[in-house]
């Protein structure tokens, strides 16, 4: 460099100039600011000023440059307010490339449990490249601890979730190495350090990222994010990044995918542009001649426009003139969902080795309006930014279902190859809400005159009266919660008269969709060689073979049924009579239980310091309840003494009470659990 050059380039105080000759005058700062600032006010329906010509009184600071909501407020309003005042986003510009991001705050997530859940969900099999398990990464760890990051956002008061969907995810060298120059892009706009994990999803036709951030700054105070920002900046910053790396979108590349999209059954981004330009939804597309360049987009539009008139979303009224159909855009939509759903379950099908007409797919938006029986083949989130699970089941009726927006705490035990059953939310309501509403005097139900009935009618099983009438009490606290009954006092609880239509809503609502009953945890291999009661054996035994379709799942459960026939035979529970027919065991399925139950309790015993021991029906049994063990003939509870320990059936009441002192009564096959109330420990 001459020295000339250090000449001209050594700082002068004043005024900013141009080193080149003049062309008009020159613009100050202030003035293009205040210029873009009446264009934002303008276009924002604001003025500054108030009707009566005098200053407006909004406070200091809030003007109407705002783009979207919440532009002032939260992390990131610097950033927003500075863009609002260059020419805008930059993912509208010419070449950027396209990212779609999803954003969503989950309030108390830590509190509620849905911050594990999702955590959970999102590492869920089948999700890595290799189609292993999700791993789960944060800014500085390739292995980052889910527990420790559900453990520091506990008491958050939000928590939010990302869903980062580069357009050209697959072309990237490094979906986690992107991610983590993204975050740390936010982190920087935020003016704030995030604590933050993330999961790469490879088991959609295109990749994406699920990035979960806790609710709270570097200072340990509550996060708020800009809302603009999180509805806009993010993917801005996601497709500048996507941009830099891959490059401008070329013209040749943006006619390519713009070719691909013509014959999609979805919404694209040749609809949305032909909607834009609609006037009261007619589009005119005839030639024009002063217009060489606008050919190409036109005759991309035609042929969009033949596959929607062959669709009956678009009408040719004249050559070069079409309407467009006012449910162009919702039909679109749900036609792309429809077929994304479709492709899960082929997918899931074929996970299994199995293959099955799509004519034979059944897609329920509400609960079946008849029960499904079936093998679970997919369980994931129906939304991924969210809790509700969806199911695919393969039903024993030939057709294969997905049912969406089940409560997950209901298929919590369900896993591939588990049974379950799925029918309609129960409106008829329990018997004891049944059994509230008839000694219910007056608007007001008391216990002790509950207690006094069953008493005299002498019909409780077992004779447990006060475990009787303490179970409606337990009802009556999980409604009063709800805010569908009042508590006066222990002995007077006040019962609105719609109580039981009130009830069975507040159940519905809970169950989700759908009411989910798990059949069988155990898949049907298990089952036939299973030497505990299974749902094999309660089909054999009650003969239920009518409702299997000799094709799909309800043949393989025809042939399952077949051979656990042959091996009941084998050990002497079953015998075929000369006449082809086969007579099974008295009490089967109680005897094939408890020989279960005496293998598991010995095989527990040799790892327990104390003996096992199992329990008679009708037996009162007390102690620790130390955990859960799942058999084939359903799951159990482990309640330990001092001196020995047992299996009894398990209900998901005791559920909270893992590691405390439970009483129960066994009573054929099931178990009447007394809790919250005195106890004498046995010894």
């Amino acid at each position: 460099m001459s020295a000339g050059d250090d000449n001209r380039f050594r700082p002068r105080p004043g005024r900013i100039r141009a080193d080149t000759p003049k062309v008009g005058r020159a613009r100050s700062f202030l003035t293009r600011v205040r210029t873009v600032t009446r264009q934002q006010q303008a276009a924002s329906g604001g003025s500054g000023r108030t009707r009566g010509g005098g200053p407006s009184h909004a406070p200091r600071g809030e003007g109407s440059i705002a783009s979207g909501r919440g532009v002032r407020r939260g992390r990131g309003a610097t950033f927003v307010r500075a863009r609002n005042l260059s020419n805008g986003w930059s993912h509208r510009r010419p070449g950027s490339r396209r990212v779609v991001v999803k954003s969503r705050s989950v309030r108390a997530a830590g509190r509620n449990g849905k911050a594990a859940a999702h955590l959970r969900y999102i590492q869920r099999d089948g999700t890595a490249r290799d189609g292993e398990r999700g791993r789960l990464y944060s800014g500085a760890e390739d292995r980052a601890d889910g527990n420790a990051f559900l453990d520091r956002g506990q008491d958050d008061r939000h928590q939010f979730r990302f869903i980062v969907s580069p357009e050209d995810a697959g072309d990237l060298a490094d979906l986690t190495g992107y991610t983590r120059d993204l975050m740390a892009q936010v982190e920087a706009d935020l003016g704030t350090k995030l604590d933050w994990v993330a999961v790469n999803h490879h088991n959609t036709g295109h990749p994406h990222v699920h990035v979960v951030v806790n609710g709270r700054d570097d200072l340990g105070e509550d996060l708020v994010i800009n809302g603009d920002y999180l509805a806009n900046s993010i993917r801005e910053r996601a497709s500048e990044l996507v941009t830099l790396e891959l490059g401008p979108v070329t013209e040749i590349e943006q006619r390519r995918k713009m070719v691909a999209e013509i014959d999609q059954d979805c919404f694209t981004r040749i609809d949305r542009a032909m909607l834009a330009e609609a006037n009261d939804r007619f589009l005119d597309v005839r030639h024009e001649p002063d217009d060489p360049r606008g050919q190409a987009d036109r005759t991309l539009r035609l042929r969009r426009l033949g596959k929607l008139g062959d669709m009956g979303l678009a009408t040719e009224h004249a050559p070069g003139v079409w309407e467009l159909n006012e449910r162009l855009e919702p039909t679109l939509r749900e036609m792309g969902e429809r077929g994304d759903i479709i492709r899960t379950m082929q997918k899931a099908l074929r996970a299994e080795d199995a293959e099955r007409d799509p004519m034979s797919f059944a897609i329920h938006d509400a609960a079946p309006a008849m029960p499904i029986i079936g093998r679970v083949i997919d369980k994931h989130l129906s939304d991924e930014l969210g809790e509700e699970l969806t199911l695919v089941v393969d039903g024993i009726d030939g057709r294969t279902h997905h049912v969406s927006g089940i409560d997950p705490v209901r298929v919590a035990e369900a896993r591939i190859g588990s049974i379950v059953e799925i029918d309609l939310p129960d409106s008829a309501g329990r018997p004891s809400d049944r059994a509230i509403a008839s000694i219910t005097e007056a608007g007001t139900y008391r216990p002790s005159r509950h207690l006094e009935q069953a008493r005299f009618e002498g019909r409780v099983p077992g004779g447990d009266y006060d475990g009787f009438v303490a179970s409606h009490v337990r009802r009556l606290e999980a409604l009063r919660r709800a805010g569908i009954v009042e508590r006066i006092d222990p002995d007077q609880w006040r019962i609105p008269e719609d109580f039981a239509t009130r009830a069975a809503a507040h159940d519905a609502a809970r169950g989700g969709l759908a009411n989910v009953r798990i059949l069988s945890s155990f898949d049907l291999e298990s089952q036939v060689g299973a030497d505990g009661s299974t749902w094999l054996d309660r089909r054999l035994v009650g003969g239920m073979v009518s409702d299997l379709v000799p094709a799909g799942f309800g043949e393989q459960v025809r042939e399952a049924m077949e051979q656990r026939r042959v091996r009941l035979i084998g050990q002497g529970d079953a015998v075929r009579r000369l006449d082809g027919r086969v007579s099974y065991r008295r009490n089967l399925l109680a005897t094939l239980q408890e020989r279960e139950v005496a293998r598991v309790g010995a095989e527990l015993a040799a790892t327990k310091s104390v003996p096992f021991r199992s329990a008679a029906d009708g037996e009162t049994v007390s102690g620790m309840f130390t955990g859960t063990a799942e058999l084939s003939s359903g799951k159990f509870a482990i309640v330990e003494k001092s001196h020995e320990f047992t299996l009894v059936p398990w209900r998901p009441v005791i559920e909270r009470h893992l590691g405390r002192e439970v009483t129960g009564i066994v009573q054929g096959g099931s178990m009447s659990w007394h809790l919250g109330r005195n106890r004498v420990l046995g010894l």
